[in-house]
Parts: structure tokens; sequence; C-alpha cells
């Protein structure tokens, strides 16, 4: 296919190299994410005459290749869609200022910082000086990949990727102290080691991140995982002398924190050192003679198309994309994550890890205002189109930028029948069999297949599906014009939404209204039957306490000695008493009864002695004070007195 990007740049490679080898050219395009600067570069120095070329992105030997005589070749194929056509409206809008996201590092705080790619290393220091508060002259910011740089040096100089991750470090400055050192070892446990870790035969360059109680072992297990080098045949440079033992967790295996560099590498056999010492370097020089017609297409070299860009890369690749039969959709997604980075770089989209109805939950269920649109990444390893729709469209910076800000991103390899056959099943229950038949019988040079997905009320719309072999402006273009149908959906819907959540509003008001006055009207009844209840129980306490009190009067006035006449053979005493109302109550005594019958006599009528006093006149006194058991003669209540009641205070 003349469309395809990276078939044009082999030949071209091949002419400014003049390696011989087709595999070993492939190997090298590989490992520089077919960057065609880079791989070149690789091989032959800078003073040979290499020379940036704007027309079409592609870097162009100036002796070998003449870009006006011939213009790379454009992909002409457009993606064709089973659904329902967007067309763009608008062109691709100017380039924003890029920016870049830091991750800093310093003990056990992490700040996040994003810049303008037009800013400079100082002025990072200067954000953390505030966010750690350190000054600036005691900082020392390290992770750059091209070792340590100026404050005075412009980000966009570095060539940075989107994501980075820096850590600082404080030498001048004390380390923060701890109680015990049982204290520092369990804090050292629960921080996190980030150990940069180069395979020195690829020159390859892993930033892994591991937990303080994490082992040696663990750590290389995982980088087995990478780079298929076994623990055995691991030969490892960079460990701390007392790192002894392979169970040694890190936090006691003296590493630096936050961050420590390793070296691994395959240890040789004997045989294969021999083998090697005996081999003869050759020096690979630039083809500045050659016509570039002679390179137009690779089929000169008796190799066919399948084989260069399929098989023999496919080939290369260490593990697959996605584990076959994956039992959890989440996990499967880690490792394509994993893998996908390790392929094409970190600067890609940010693939969701957790099954395709997650992604569905996560895109459309949630509120108008915050829905998405649904990108569906499929992967294909045998399609000759994956490697350059991977690391020159998907990995793109604006495609990533777009995707970022306006997609849910989703992402499944096809690769295996198990996992092509996983997927149908779950494209026909979601979207139906139209579209699972679309897919079914796409070949596998029309992958990879970018889907773009809408929600919709009742089901979920495929608004376009966008093959391999596209460009990166008609990629962007084709995800403008699904954000433009997208964008028209979601005003209607928010529209929708505002006018029901007002309703709704409404309703909840005056329910609220209606509860609160049903919560009056039965606190206002509540408090008439507790007053209704309390008067209720002081009326019963009354009866109770006039019904005790008429009982102690009868029973005292039953009690009473009858009243003697006023001829009497005994000395005959008669009083006569004031009540409060002014009433008099007279009655005769024998002088020899005593004082407590008198009293009786008073409570009797209603005035007992512990609430009304009996006083007398002249001399006035409070008989009430007096001995009750004393006669009235004795008292001096004889032959007559007058007495008068007062109530007690």
């Amino acid at each position: 296919d003349s469309g395809s990007t990276d078939r044009s740049l082999l030949p071209r490679y091949i002419a400014c190299t003049g390696i011989e080898n087709i595999d070993e050219a492939i190997t090298l395009l590989e490992q520089n994410n077919w960057d065609l600067v880079a791989a070149i570069n690789g091989v032959i120095p800078q003073e040979n005459g290499i020379l940036q070329s704007e027309y079409g992105g592609e870097t162009i030997p100036g002796p070998a290749f003449n870009p006006a005589s011939h213009p790379a070749s454009a992909p002409t194929s457009s993606s064709s869609s089973a659904f329902r056509p967007v067309m763009p409206s608008r062109q691709i809008v100017e380039r924003q200022p890029r920016m870049l996201d830091f991750r800093v590092e310093y003990r056990d705080r992490n700040v996040d910082v994003v810049l303008e790619d037009s800013c400079t290393v100082g002025e990072i220091k200067q954000i953390l000086e505030n966010e750690l508060q350190i000054p600036v002259s005691k900082m020392l910011l390290k992770g750059w990949k091209t070792g340590d740089v100026e404050d005075s040096t412009v980000l966009k100089s570095l060539h940075l990727p989107k994501n980075n991750s820096l850590y600082v470090l404080t030498p001048d400055l004390p380390p923060p102290s701890s109680s015990s050192h049982a204290g520092a070892l369990q804090e050292s446990l629960n921080q996190n080691f980030m150990l940069i870790i180069t395979h020195r035969e690829v020159q390859r360059e892993y930033n892994l991140n591991f937990s303080g109680s994490s082992t040696i072992q663990e750590v290389k297990r995982n980088v087995y995982d990478l780079t298929s080098i076994p623990v055995r045949h691991q030969l490892w440079e960079g460990w701390p002398t007392s790192a002894t033992d392979d169970s040694m967790c890190l936090a006691e295996s003296g590493l630096s924190y936050p961050c420590h560099r390793l070296t691994v590498g395959r240890r040789s056999s004997p045989a294969q050192t021999r083998e090697q010492s005996e081999e003869q370097i050759t020096d690979v020089h630039m083809v500045s003679d050659s016509d570039g017609d002679d390179f137009e297409d690779a089929t000169e070299f008796g190799v066919d198309d399948g084989e260069v860009f399929g098989m023999a890369s496919s080939a290369l690749r260490k593990s697959p994309m996605m584990p076959e039969n994956a039992e959890n959709e989440g996990d499967a997604l880690l490792q394509f994550t994993a893998e996908f980075s390790s392929r094409y770089g970190d600067c890609h989209p940010v693939f969701f890890i957790g099954s395709l109805e997650a992604a569905f939950q996560e895109a459309f269920y949630v509120k108008a205002r915050d829905r998405k649109l649904l990108a569906i990444y499929l992967h294909h390893d045998e399609s000759v189109l994956t490697n350059v729709f991977c690391s020159q469209m998907l990995c793109a910076e604006s495609i990533v930028s777009y995707l970022s800000q306006n997609f849910i991103t989703w992402a499944w390899d096809l690769t295996k029948d198990s996992n092509r056959a996983r997927f149908l099943t779950m494209c026909n229950r979601h979207f139906g069999s139209v579209v699972a038949q679309t897919i079914r019988t796409q070949k596998t040079d029309q992958f990879p297949l970018f889907l773009i997905i809408m929600g919709k009320r009742s089901s979920n719309e495929v608004l376009n599906v966008i093959q391999g072999n596209t460009t990166v402006d008609e990629l962007m273009m084709r995800l403008m014009a699904a954000m433009e149908i997208f964008t028209a959906q979601q005003q209607e819907d928010i529209k929708d939404e505002d006018e029901r959540e007002a309703r709704e509003n409404v309703k909840r008001e005056q329910d609220e209204a209606y509860r609160l006055s049903l919560e009056a009207d039965r606190a206002k009844r509540e408090a008439h039957e507790r007053e209704m209840a309390e008067q209720f129980r002081l009326e019963q306490i009354r009866k109770e306490q006039e019904e005790e009190r008429e009982a102690i009067r009868l029973s005292l006035e039953q009690a009473l000695p009858p009243e003697p006449k006023e001829e009497n053979a005994e000395p005959v005493s008669k009083l006569r008493i004031r009540t409060p109302s002014g009433e008099f109550l007279e009655r005769r005594f024998l002088a020899s009864n005593k004082l407590q019958i008198v009293f009786d006599f008073v409570a009797s009528k209603g005035f007992p002695w512990d609430e009304y006093k009996l006083l007398s006149t002249f001399p006035r006194r409070d008989v009430t004070q007096l001995d009750p058991n004393k006669s009235l003669l004795e008292v001096k209540l004889f032959p007559q007195e007058t007495l008068f009641l007062e109530a007690k205070e």
C-alpha cells in the first residue's frame, strides 16, 4: 500500500543508511518508534548532513533525496463507515500552546505542576518553593531524561513528553527526625520508591514504582516481565552493598529515596562471550549518491509487503498486547496499557481501565454536562497499519490532548481469536448485530479501527468507524466532526435535564413545604395533647389531695371528744376562733383538755395546723408553738379566749 507511511520509511531508511539487511533495518526503526530522524542519527553521525524537512513531517538526507522532485505520498484512502457519515464543518484550529504535566516527588509528598512548554525549569522550582517551602537555592530538581539542566533552560528545548516524573533532592537540608529506628523503618515501608532501570542491551529505560514493603525478588520478577530476561540470567548494577538477599524488602535494602538508578543486562554464557569477541563491527556509512527512485517500493528487495510490515515486525515484539482468554477485563487492559507504553512511549491516550459496561457508565450515565463520547480503539498486531497508526497518529500530541478532553477511550486487542470472539459478543449485546457483523467482516489489513460511540436515551449509536489507513489531520477532523454532532445533542440533553430538574425542584419544594406543614400541625397537636395530659394529671393530683384532706378532716372530726355543756361539773373553757375569711368558730372545751384537741378541732374545719398558725391577741403569741400536750388551763386559755387563724408563709 503506497499510502502507508512505514512502507515509504523503510526504503528511504535503507537508502540513507546503506543497511542491506531488511530485518535489521526494521529492528532499528522499531527501536526508534519509526522516527526516521532518530533512526538515521542512531547509525550516522550528525555532521553527515542530516537535514530536517518540513515537507510531510519527514527527515530527508540532503544529497540523497529531493523533496521537490519526490514529494512524500500522502495517504489517499479515506476511512469508510457503515453508519451515518460525518463531515467536518471547519478545518483544524490553530495549535494551542503545548501544556506539560509534571509530577514532582519529594520525600512523602507529590506535587502536580502544569506549565506551558515555553516556561523555564526555574519557573517549576519557583512553584515548588511555594508548595514545599524549600528555597530554590537548596533544591536540586532531578529526573530529566537529558541529565541535569540549568534553571534558564526552556522546557520546549528538552523535547519532553506530555507527562513527566521528577523528584527533588535537598542534600543541604537535614532529613526529618524519627523517634526510633522502628518508627523510621515503618515510615520507609509506607513510602514508594521509584526505580529507574536501564535495560543495557536495548538502551531502554523503565520507571517503576514499588512500595517499601516490596522485595528485591519482586522487582526482578517485574523486570523479567518487561525484558524477558529470566531472574537467574539477570546481571545487575547499582544495588546497595547491603542488599545481599533477594527476600529483603526495599525499605531495608539501603536504596536512595525517593529515586534510585539500576542497570540490568543478560548474563552471557562462556560460549556466547567467545562468539561475541570474534564478531566484527561493520561501520554503516550514509549513501549520499543513491537515486531516490531506486527505493520507491520495497518489493525490489524480493520481500513481500506483508512479511516486511506484518510478520517480521510482530515477531520482534516480546509479549502480546493482551493476555488470551483474560477473565478480568480490567486486568487485561492494565497489561494492554503497559505494553502500549512500552512499545510507543508514554505519550498516548489514557485508556479506561475496566469493563466496557463501566466505560459506558463513565461516559454516558452521568449528568448531561459531564457526558463524553466513547472512543473504542481496536488493536490488531498482524495488521500492516498498526505500528504507523499507533506511533504517528494515536500518539500524536494533538490527538492525545483532544481525546483526553472530550472522550473516554477504551481499547481491546483482536489479535487472538478468543479475544476477538469475546469483543464481538460484547459488540452484539451493546450495539446490535449490524455493528458486530461490520467488525467481523473487516480484513486484518483494515485494522486498527477507531469506533466513535454516542450515548442515546434508549440505545448507543455508533457515529463513525475510522480505519487505520488515515492521517493525523483526517483523524482529527473526523473526531471534531463527531464532537460537533455530540455537542448539539448534548445541548438538547442539558436543556431537557435543566427543565426536568427545575420541575423536580418545584415538586421537591412543594413536598418540603407540605412536609413542614404536616410537622408543624403534628407538633401543635402533640403540644396540645401534652398540655391536656398535664392538666389532667394536675387535676388528678389536686383531687387526690382534696380527698386525702377530707378523709383526714373527717377522721379528726370523729375523734373529737363531745362538746361539754355550759353547766358542767368540771371547769369549761369557751374559745372563739376567727378564720382568715372573717368567720368565727366557737366551741366549748374542758379546761383539762389538751391543746392538741383544739388543733384537731381547727383542722376538722379545714385549717390543718401545719398550714395555719393560731394566734392569741393579748398578749400576742403563737399558740401553735406551745406544747400540744398541755391543758388549756396550763396555757391560760381559760375560761374564755378569742383566737384568730393566719396562714403560714
